[in-house]
């Protein structure tokens, strides 16, 4: 089993699995499978991955053949862009949950820092306090156990802590070896949040979603996969790069949520309990930190939304 850390109340194994761009029926099935069957306790979906529904349908079989309970699990979906207004929070918390055939989500999160029209293509001006205020509710009321936020910045998280009665218990934030972001992982352990690594491998699947919704692919994406530092650090402790990079990041207290739909990866993705990084190990991937000019998911899919006064990464 995966080892856990606090998350608010709660106990986060701290390798989970991510699902974004698995939508495939049979494909997803079959991975959501394998991953509870190798010992996986903790998904990590969101309204925006149009993939709750059958994830809820998996977690239901698991459920009525008694082989897990609900508690046995650590769930967490996320507002959509188009729900961050404080009118529509329990609206989409709501409709997840029904997707999901859950009661409640462990932990929920606030997608994005920028919220957009339901209607039109407009953006919302900014509304963190309203909208955290009824995140908040979510929790007194059941719905969700945590409430935390993913893609903001350390001056946003700064100003939600102060006004926050239920404090953020999480951040769930793009993380990998050529995109380290220290100051924003060591203000956040600071200050009580877990921190969460979305695409820990970088993503090497990227352009082929940016095809698909019809963006220009991009010429300039980092492969942690084929990196020769990791690759000479992969053989010295006989595993797999993929493994190393992730290992990295468990070591700096990080959370994991690698994405696979292949059994041997989902299999080598959660064995990284087995073995540890040395100093020296961890100073050489420490210096592959590139930062900011390699962030692979930094929205702009959606027009102009780098414009907006709330858009937390660097403006390119």
């Amino acid at each position: 089993m995966a080892k856990t850390v606090k998350c608010g109340d709660l106990n986060m194994p701290t390798v989970g699995l991510g699902t974004w761009e698995a939508k495939d029926e049979a494909e997803l099935e079959t991975a959501l499978n394998t991953a509870l069957e190798i010992g996986y306790r903790h998904i990590d979906t969101a309204a925006a991955y149009e993939n709750e529904h059958l994830i809820g349908k998996v977690l239901q079989e698991w459920f009525s053949s008694g082989k897990l309970n609900r508690e046995d699990l650590f769930i967490v979906t996320k507002l959509p862009i188009q729900g961050i207004h404080r009118d529509r929070v329990q609206k989409y918390l709501e409709s997840s949950l029904e997707k999901l055939q859950l009661d409640y989500v462990d932990l929920y999160l606030i997608h994005f820092p920028v919220g957009k029209s339901e209607t039109s293509a407009e953006y919302e001006s900014e509304d963190h306090e309203g909208v955290w205020k009824n995140m908040e509710k979510q929790v007194d009321e059941g719905r969700a156990k945590t409430i935390g936020v993913s893609n903001f910045n350390i001056d946003q998280i700064d100003r939600l802590l102060k006004f926050a009665r239920i404090k953020p218990a999480c951040l769930q934030v793009e993380l990998h070896v050529f995109l380290q972001q220290p100051e924003l992982v060591d203000f956040c352990h600071q200050n009580g949040l877990v921190v969460t690594a979305y695409s820990p491998l970088g993503n090497p699947g990227y352009n082929k979603f940016l095809k698909k919704v019809g963006v220009e692919e991009r010429q300039d994406l980092v492969n942690v996969l084929t990196d020769p530092v990791i690759s000479e650090i992969a053989q010295k402790h006989n595993k797999s790069n993929a493994q190393v990079a992730l290992r990295f990041l468990l070591q700096k207290n990080i959370v994991v949520i690698p994405k696979s739909v292949t059994p041997s990866r989902l299999k080598s993705n959660f064995d990284l309990y087995d073995f540890e990084l040395d100093d020296e190990d961890m100073k050489k991937i420490e210096e592959l930190n590139v930062g900011e000019q390699v962030r692979i998911c930094d929205w702009r899919i959606f027009p102009n939304i780098d414009q907006q006064p709330e858009y937390p990464f660097a403006r390119k």
